[in-house]
């Protein structure tokens, strides 16, 4: 389905998981993407990805399916009321130079798409993430992964550009001003909620 469709991803959610990263620059982290299907019948159809939620910074977290289904029943009966959906799933890998996606990611993916079809993994580029920090670069610190008939995640296009838009064109000039200003210390992902009840996941002042 991945080909029948694209994605636009809103600044809110963009900046979010890149956050989320930097601020556990030595762990692998994850996270929820929270969005709808525009509309179906379009040609090709427009996934809306409005927020993300961060989930994990602790690896051992992370393939755990209990914590998983709990997280995802939270965020669907929060976004709900808003017509809001999980649509997919962040992944940042611990390790700079490592730009494969990993198992975990899949398999959380092939999870969400059982509920939403159209389902997006997006995984962040370190590389990239350090040069958009930097000022020295405008684009997208995300590769789009969907999954194709014959269940495999694919790396979307030769870099997911064609499929995969940021909503807003200043994103990584807001992205390096909240890093500027060490927004990243933050953010609160799920973990640190179950850590810690008065933490609140939605992070609803981060951006604001």
């Amino acid at each position: 389905m991945g080909v029948e469709c694209r994605y636009e991803l809103a600044q809110a959610a963009y900046v979010k998981l890149a956050l989320h990263a930097l601020k556990h620059p030595a762990a692998a982290v994850n996270g929820l993407l929270v969005g709808r299907l525009l509309d179906s019948a379009a040609s090709p159809a427009v996934v809306s990805v409005v927020d993300a939620v961060p989930l994990s910074h602790q690896p051992h977290h992370l393939p755990l399916l209990p914590t998983l289904e709990l997280a995802l029943t939270l965020v669907e009966d929060h976004f709900a009321a808003q017509g809001l959906a999980v649509v997919g799933y962040y992944h940042a890998n611990a390790r700079r130079d490592d730009a494969d996606l990993p198992a975990v990611a899949k398999r959380v993916g092939d999870h969400i798409f059982r509920y939403f079809p159209r389902a997006a993994v997006l995984l962040l580029d370190n590389e990239k993430l350090e040069k958009v920090v930097k000022g020295n670069s405008r684009d997208a610190v995300v590769q789009l992964y969907t999954r194709d008939s014959s269940k495999s995640w694919r790396q979307a296009g030769s870099d997911g550009s064609s499929q995969l838009s940021l909503k807003e064109p200043s994103t990584n000039v807001v992205l390096a001003d909240h890093v500027t200003t060490k927004k990243w210390q933050q953010v609160v992902d799920f973990d640190d909620h179950l850590d810690d009840i008065s933490k609140d996941w939605l992070n609803p002042s981060l951006l604001g």
